[in-house]
């Protein structure tokens, strides 16, 4: 039997619908062939979600055909049969010997597609970023009678703008987020152990709500006293204690779409301090949302936030947020005072206002939200309070 088509996340329509922007790109740079090689890229543009990234892979874009091309390691062809967009035979699963090979990889099997079916003369385009000095100066000394070009970023310039249907997803994924947080609040109780308060978070990540599962698990960072001036750490073997304060991030995640939440929670009754710096995180926190419009800058969203955070006699020395949607962080632009980025309906944004102030001490608090024809939608539907137990 051959691996059938398994439920696509988006129609068809939607992922050519983002290749004819590539491409428009491409033409534009005069390329005809590209190669992605970024995991997220591979994602938003073919559906591709299994976890795979560890070994060479790519996806080949080329101006004359309809559908990309996928590479990658043999065994990992049937998943991407399953789960791509694409006619089965636009996915390639090259050989194992090229796998733990001293002397050649899988990248030597897209470099012999290109020079099999690539450009003719024109030009190829890679993510340089994405890749080593060596293998780009291969890519060049296999194939040199076609020139290259740097394409690191650009995709992630045009999936900065999420569809409708990209919106619904991450809507979806917000509601698992959500969720995530109610049962940490259930959870999270003198005696129990990290370990197993997290176990019960991710399990809701997992089985999700209201009819939709999580489709992959991110991060899950739970970080409690002493540690609550820490960013990124996990669960621990240690308990929760009475007067603890447990520092908060999850991403209920669809189809590699993610929705991030920060909640602080308190065992017992916040200190004076806690409070005094969540009231002053509330306040920036909702005037950044409301410099968020069309047309306004990330700068400015991060001013709103930092002026008013310093109106209240607090500091933050990190940015406030990121653009945010395939596997959490998309790296393009950040609200910090210095972007000048402009905000357009659809843009997606983590506002996240984690503040390590002291090394005994944070504080975090964070929405996801997209940009609409007049302001900010925010995913999470909960108050943004600390979480007494």
């Amino acid at each position: 039997m051959t691996m059938p088509k398994g439920p696509q996340a988006f129609p068809r329509d939607e992922y050519l619908r983002r290749l004819a922007a590539v491409k428009t790109e491409m033409e534009r740079r005069e390329v005809t062939s590209l190669v992605i090689t970024s995991p997220a890229e591979i994602t938003y543009l073919s559906g591709y979600t299994a976890k795979s990234a560890y070994i060479p892979q790519g996806l080949i874009i080329s101006l004359k055909d309809e559908e990309p091309t996928f590479l990658t390691r043999r065994m990992d062809a049937p998943a991407a049969v399953h789960q791509t967009f694409m006619d089965r035979s636009r996915v390639i699963g090259y050989p194992e010997a090229l796998i733990a090979d001293p002397d050649k990889d899988g990248f030597d099997a897209l470099i012999d597609f290109l020079r099999d079916n690539g450009p003719g003369g024109g030009k190829v385009a890679l993510e340089n970023k994405n890749l080593s000095t060596k293998l780009i100066e291969r890519f060049k000394a296999r194939i040199p009678e076609t020139e290259f070009a740097d394409f690191s970023d650009q995709v992630n310039w045009i999936r900065l703008i999420k569809s409708d249907l990209e919106i619904a997803m991450m809507r979806e994924a917000a509601a698992i987020t959500d969720a995530g947080m109610l049962r940490a609040k259930e959870v999270i109780r003198p005696g129990v152990r990290e370990a197993d308060a997290a176990a019960e978070i991710i399990a809701t990540l997992v089985r999700g709500v209201n009819g939709k599962v999580g489709t992959d698990l991110r991060r899950v960072f739970l970080c409690a006293t002493p540690r609550s001036g820490t960013a990124h750490i996990i669960w621990t073997e240690d308990v929760f204690r009475q007067g603890s304060q447990i520092n908060v991030e999850m991403g209920g995640v669809r189809h590699g779409y993610v929705s991030a939440l920060m909640r602080t929670f308190s065992i017992g009754k916040p200190s004076d301090r806690l409070r005094r710096v969540h009231d002053a995180e509330v306040a920036g926190l909702e005037a950044a949302l409301s410099a968020v419009k069309p047309g306004a800058t990330c700068g400015d969203v991060a001013t709103a936030f930092y002026t008013t955070l310093k109106k209240h006699g607090v500091e933050k020395e990190s940015r406030c947020g990121y653009a945010i949607g395939i596997d959490w962080t998309e790296p393009t632009a950040s609200l910090r005072e210095d972007d000048h980025t402009v905000l357009q309906p659809n843009m997606t944004f983590h506002l996240m206002l984690g503040n390590w102030i002291d090394e005994d001490f944070g504080y975090v608090i964070s929405e996801t939200f997209r940009v609409t024809e007049s302001g900010a939608e925010t995913f999470s539907k909960l108050p943004r309070e600390i979480f007494e137990i």
